[in-house]
């Protein structure tokens, strides 16, 4: 897998990297922890430069985000399960990860869009929720752009100061997204708690 990420962006360039980030929006499997930093690695070579190689994963990543989110929309919760189930082991999708993704979104709201772009397991998949929410199209593309344009920087820029160990990225990013991920948590919590306060003194 990593031979072909690196052979498409030596081949296609910018347009290898928009290319992958939009599979890897499709196909989990391929990580966009690979595709980023290797871009970033090609920046530092003075082969590319850094605006356009993260404006190519931006753009990438977010047609990518479409066929989800229509396909959320379309055909709803229950039918896109059974398509999921249906899928080969190596797709790396299930009908369980709707469940994971849809809990995601209606534990968080809409901003699940924004923060999921940071969590593994959650990113590629928070586009279906939101479809199937039907999520205002404005809301969904202004919130995954945010996320997106942030992890896409987060990534190269990784990759541009690692230069040729760019592959260290994936477990410190791995680990950065478990971070994230109880931050939101005990942000929510602390979100709930107020509101129950608030609750309970208006009921008195």
């Amino acid at each position: 897998m990593e031979a072909w990420v690196v052979s498409t962006i030596e081949r296609l360039g910018y347009v290898g990297i928009a290319l992958l980030m939009f599979l890897e929006n499709l196909f989990p499997p391929i990580p966009s922890e690979v595709i980023m930093p290797l871009a970033g690695f090609t920046v530092a070579r003075g082969e590319m430069t850094m605006p356009l190689a993260i404006t190519a994963g931006v753009i990438g990543t977010l047609l990518g985000a479409v066929p989800w989110y229509g396909a959320g929309w379309l055909l709803g919760q229950e039918r896109l399960r059974t398509f999921l189930d249906r899928l080969p082991p190596w797709s790396g999708l299930g009908g369980e990860d709707i469940t994971k993704a849809t809990a995601w979104f209606q534990q968080h709201g809409q901003k699940a869009v924004l923060f999921g772009r940071l969590v593994p397991g959650v990113r590629t998949l928070i586009s279906i929720p939101a479809g199937i929410a039907r999520m205002s199209p404005l809301v969904f593309f202004t919130y995954s752009t945010i996320g997106i344009v942030g992890w896409t920087t987060l990534l190269a820029y990784s990759g541009y100061f690692l230069g040729a160990n760019y592959k260290l990225v994936e477990p410190y990013i791995d680990t950065l997204s478990k971070i994230v991920l109880v931050i939101l948590g005990m942000a929510f919590g602390a979100f709930l708690y107020n509101k129950y306060k608030r609750w309970r003194g208006n009921d008195q």
